[in-house]
């Protein structure tokens, strides 16, 4: 297994006792909750990117 990338990181303590309460419905560490919602947020970020190629494969930008 690669090695892991440790980082500080700045949180509203609002946001953090969110994130806390989330992880543990979930039956996951604090760390592994962020780093779950960080992949899931760049998997949706690659399908959007995805799409957008997909919609303007084939057209004409300067027709547009």
């Amino acid at each position: 297994m690669e090695e892991r990338k440790a980082f500080l990181l700045r949180i509203d303590p609002a946001l953090m006792k969110e994130i806390e309460a989330w992880a543990q419905d979930e039956l996951r560490s604090v760390n592994g909750q962020i780093e779950y919602l960080l992949r899931q947020a760049v998997l949706r970020r690659r399908k959007s990117a995805a799409a957008r190629l997909r919609d303007t494969a084939g057209r004409d930008p300067t027709t547009e």
